[in-house]
């Protein structure tokens, strides 16, 4: 029997730590009190209760992730353990994908020089920038 099958009340930051989603509970808190996260749409504070089917939405990234909580465990686990306590939703993924395949389109329009530019090259650049 596992703990989620006996009512336990785990906090939001908790929960986001022990699920991974962020690497410190302190690293969840911050982003939670600074209104980034939405548990069922609307702002809520780090104390918050987490329940069973709620939607959370959060950034990861460059993306911002929702997930629905399918269950409560109160310690971190391993990631495999840690990724069956929730499921993110369709449209979550499909919106990451396509804002991964404009990231890669565009860095085509902004092209990266084959090597370094040696020593003469970036006292030219300094003077063209207006340094010294």
């Amino acid at each position: 029997m596992t703990k989620s099958k006996i009512e336990i009340s785990v906090r939001l930051d908790k929960w986001m730590w022990s699920s991974r989603c962020y690497k410190t509970r302190s690293l969840a808190r911050s982003v939670i009190q600074s209104g980034k996260v939405k548990y069922n749409g609307q702002s809520v504070k780090p104390g918050k209760i987490v329940e069973i089917g709620a939607l959370i939405r959060f950034p990861k990234g460059y993306d911002i992730k929702e997930i629905e909580i399918l269950e409560i465990l109160d310690k971190r686990q391993s990631a495999p353990i840690a990724a069956t306590m929730y499921q993110e939703t369709e449209s979550s993924i499909i919106k990451r994908q396509q804002n991964d395949e404009a990231r890669k389109s565009a860095s085509f329009y902004s092209p990266r020089p084959e090597n370094k530019p040696d020593k003469k090259a970036r006292r030219e650049l300094m003077r063209l920038k207006g340094h010294k």
